[in-house]
């Protein structure tokens, strides 16, 4: 009795392995009028980590997960105390420099009316000289007096440069504490779902920690995985449609934005038995970003579906996939 329930079951066992088998067979079988290709995929969007350039505490995270945000929107604001003191200090420095730049040409300005001086009188010495009115000593006294009120000029000249160099730096040093205070106020470059909140306020993080982790919706696409004699019949910006498992009765229009140019074995998340068991070409089709705009509320990554890819541009779309572009679904 025991082996006959055994195998009645052994028997159904192998009843449903061959249902499906027939059903990874029908689904790999959907033929498509020629010029069309399609492959499995599911919908994504470019990841952007929101991070801070300098290691500090987080004050503030205003994004939560899930949520949208708009671009240029404020998302985390770093403890910037510290750097607001160096910029103080920054900033009194560049007001020292100054003065003693003021100083030093001042300095320059007195050296300048001793070096004339000395300068009148060697002329005068000179003049001296000639008529034998006064004797060599003193002549080389007066030369002497002027190269020293002359090398005195230069070094005051050479100080107001180094005040302008002190100047110049410490300026600088103000410039970059301000960009990093300014850097403190993390904003969205794109708009974009929250993916992950990382940190919470009061937390340290290092530069470069992400803090969130940012769904771009400016860049919403499937990548697919075609054979070589496919790959290589498609141009860049074919038009395709992109059907969705959860959505099986609407199209979505997109784009060949990007074919690989190096074979690769398909990835395990392709689940149809033929695209695995080859060697392909990943294809990357892109949901126009007016459309996805318009229904930004709606956008979900990590939806499964196919796209439908024209090879070329002559070709009709089949009724089923040119009439199911929704329209109003999201309105």
């Amino acid at each position: 009795m025991r082996k006959n329930v055994r195998a009645i079951l052994i028997a159904i066992a192998l009843l449903l392995a061959g249902a499906a088998v027939y059903f990874f067979v029908a689904e790999d079988s959907d033929e498509l009028p020629a010029g069309f290709v399609q492959g499995n995929g599911r919908i994504e969007a470019e990841q952007v980590e929101i991070a801070p350039t300098f290691a500090g505490r987080v004050a503030r995270v205003m994004a939560a997960e899930g949520s949208l945000v708009a671009s240029g929107e404020l998302l985390v604001e770093m403890d910037t105390d510290e750097l607001s003191a160096a910029l103080d200090r920054a900033s009194a420095e560049v007001a020292l420099a100054r003065q003693t730049k003021a100083e030093a040409e001042a300095v320059v300005v007195q050296r300048e009316s001793q070096q004339r001086r000395a300068s009148q009188e060697l002329d005068r010495a000179k003049a001296l000289l000639a008529g034998q009115n006064i004797s060599m000593t003193v002549f080389e006294d007066r030369e002497t007096a002027f190269q020293v009120a002359d090398a005195v000029l230069g070094a005051a000249k050479a100080r107001v440069a180094t005040a302008d160099s002190q100047i110049a730096a410490a300026e600088a040093e103000v410039r970059r504490i301000a960009a990093q205070i300014e850097d403190g106020s993390l904003i969205a470059p794109m708009p974009g779902r929250i993916l992950y909140r990382l940190a919470e306020p009061g937390e340290v993080v290092g530069a470069g920690e992400p803090i969130l982790t940012l769904l771009s919706l400016e860049n919403v696409y499937m990548e697919v995985f075609l054979p070589a004699r496919e790959a290589g019949l498609l141009p860049i910006g074919a038009e395709a449609r992109i059907v969705l498992d959860a959505l099986p009765e609407f199209a979505i229009p997109a784009t060949v934005t990007f074919v690989s140019p190096e074979a690769q074995f398909t990835p395990k998340q392709v689940e149809t038995l033929s695209e695995r068991e080859q060697l392909v070409f990943r294809v990357r089709v892109r949901i126009p970003r007016d459309l996805v705009t318009a229904r930004i509320e709606h956008v979900k990554t990590g939806l499964r579906g196919i796209a439908v890819i024209r090879l070329t541009s002559d070709g009709a779309w089949p009724d089923d996939l040119d009439r199911r572009i929704p329209p109003e679904l999201f309105e």
